[in-house]
């Protein structure tokens, strides 16, 4: 009954120790626009971020950058640079502060800030015709976040 227990109170101090390194959206701190922490406290999957970048539903980011690798998504948009080589250009810091408010590092950019939930208007409140409350989260969860730097960081030329 005590190795029961301990292991359960093992268990739980470990997931209350897994969920307090998550960064919430409103704590994320920004240098010259990279993050250096990991904002989830896990690290990323690429397969995951591939399926992500790739989603229309999820991150979507082929509706702007091309990307090689995801040939199999069809309509790839021009509007922002090929993600092809992106591991060369920007470092993971730079790639998690891209991600997660590419406008703290692109003054004046027209991608979206998958990390935030403040600061802007939304439209409302999921496609209901109702306004806007408190329950918006980030388009992108913490984790979901690293799992698309982890994929961009494959992306070399």
């Amino acid at each position: 009954m005590r190795t029961r227990m301990t292991l359960a109170l093992a268990f739980a101090v470990s997931a209350g120790m897994a969920t307090a390194a998550e960064i919430p959206p409103t704590g994320v701190s920004y240098e010259d626009g990279a993050v250096a922490a990991s904002l989830s406290g896990t690290p990323g999957n690429v397969d995951e971020g591939r399926k992500i970048v790739g989603s229309k539903k999820l991150g979507n980011c082929v509706a702007c950058h091309a990307v090689s690798d995801l040939a199999d998504v069809p309509f790839h948009g021009e509007i922002g640079p090929p993600l092809d080589g992106a591991a060369d250009r920007w470092s993971e810091a730079e790639l998690r502060g891209i991600v997660a408010n590419a406008k703290m590092m692109f003054d004046g950019t027209m991608m979206p800030s998958f990390y935030k939930t403040e600061g802007f208007i939304r439209p409302g409140k999921a496609y209901t015709g109702k306004a806007a409350d408190d329950t918006f989260g980030p388009l992108l969860s913490a984790q979901q976040i690293e799992d698309v730097v982890a994929y961009l960081s494959t992306l070399k030329e």
